[in-house]
């Protein structure tokens, strides 16, 4: 990355930030997967998951307006403060606490500075409310997904850190960590299937657990990889970042499609009519969260096909990082009438044409929007 990069400053900071969050999250989740059953399950008031989401939250707000220091920090967030404010959530919030100053004893690590003293309730607090921003077509905004993908997270599978930056209504930069994403491309969704049939022996923690933080800015026609640091390693920038590029597949029948795992908020039985009709052959790539953008961008996957049931409002942040990597990467992304997504209608991706559709290249892209016209008056959506 040069110098003279516009938002070269903001890239390397959300990138350590992001770094430093994967790392929080990989704990929160240990605990949680080394837990009770009933433990993995529970996802409301003090679950670790919700732990997660908070003090990522928390975390990054801090940073960026520690480091973005005179800027009116904007950040539009998942979380609101509202549950974590109440008087039976004192366990909760002091969870938070305790893993948000555990994570920032790490910054120096990640060539941050952390607090001269531990954070206090008040200040946590208020580093999680000021993630209060809509968005919009004019200003400066961080858009963050503290921990994107919540089944995948309990359940010990694929989820990612999101953290992307909209300057007047555009897309300028993009970074996304995902923890669990796997040296080799078949085991992207294995942890899922292991859930159910749990087989006798498991991945290597080398080829399983090393993750990645991927990462663009808007023009530069680049998109990069770096491992998760472990241990004691000190985070070195850019030396251990490599460039991704798409797939070059761009026949249907060899291409690999994503989609998302949960059938609440996407109509798996359109993608299967519409994968069949397009002449994919191989089955769906079912994975959590924005991995599934990670995945083409980096050349596992070539699509990535999402119409929603009618009703759901698709949110900024589930898509904003994953976005602009894939794009820089040599990639496309619109909605199903073949138009770019509009960030700058607040928290959702409003006036979006039916669905969503992320390819690794041009042609592919088109074959998939002829589908949808040729299927849509067929469909139940």
């Amino acid at each position: 990355m040069e110098e003279g990069d516009k938002y070269g400053k903001e890239l390397d900071l959300a990138v350590r930030i992001v770094h430093l969050a994967c790392s929080l999250c990989q704990k929160v989740q240990q605990r949680l997967v080394s837990s009770s059953d009933e433990q993995v399950l529970a996802k409301d008031d003090d679950s670790p998951v919700t732990i997660a989401d908070w003090s990522v939250q928390a975390t990054v707000s801090w940073l960026l307006s520690e480091f973005l220091e005179g800027q009116n920090v904007s950040i539009v967030a998942e979380e609101d403060v509202q549950t974590l404010s109440k008087s039976d959530a004192a366990d909760l919030l002091a969870a938070v606490v305790n893993t948000v100053n555990e994570c920032l004893a790490e910054a120096p690590k990640y060539g941050l500075q952390c607090p001269k003293d531990a954070l206090g309730t008040s200040k946590i607090l208020e580093a999680i409310s000021r993630c209060n921003s809509t968005g919009g077509p004019t200003g400066r905004h961080w858009v963050l997904d503290p921990v994107d993908g919540t089944l995948g997270f309990v359940r010990g599978d694929q989820y990612a850190v999101a953290l992307a930056l909209i300057e007047e209504g555009k897309l300028v930069l993009g970074v996304l960590g995902c923890p669990n994403y796997p040296m080799k491309k078949e085991l992207l969704n294995y942890n899922h299937r292991r859930h159910q049939t749990m087989p006798k022996s498991l991945p290597s923690s080398d080829i399983w657990e090393k993750g990645r933080v991927m990462y663009a800015r808007r023009g530069s026609g680049q998109a990069w990889m770096q491992p998760l640091i472990l241990g004691d390693t000190k985070f070195e920038w850019p030396n251990s970042a490599r460039l991704i590029q798409v797939s070059p597949v761009d026949d249907p029948s060899l291409a690999t499609f994503c989609e998302p795992v949960e059938k609440a908020n996407s109509n798996h039985s359109f993608t299967a009519g519409l994968a069949n009709s397009m002449g994919l052959k191989k089955k769906p790539m079912r994975v959590h969260s924005m991995v599934k953008y990670a995945a083409i961008a980096r050349g596992d996957a070539e699509i990535f096909i999402k119409f929603a049931r009618s009703g759901y409002k698709e949110k900024i942040w589930d898509h904003a990082a994953g976005v602009v990597i894939i794009e820089e990467a040599g990639g496309v992304v619109t909605d199903a009438g073949g138009r770019p997504l509009d960030f700058s209608r607040g928290l959702y991706l409003e006036g979006l044409d039916r669905g969503i559709i992320a390819c690794s290249g041009l042609m592919l892209h088109d074959k998939i929007i002829g589908a949808v016209y040729a299927s849509w008056d067929s469909s139940n959506l």
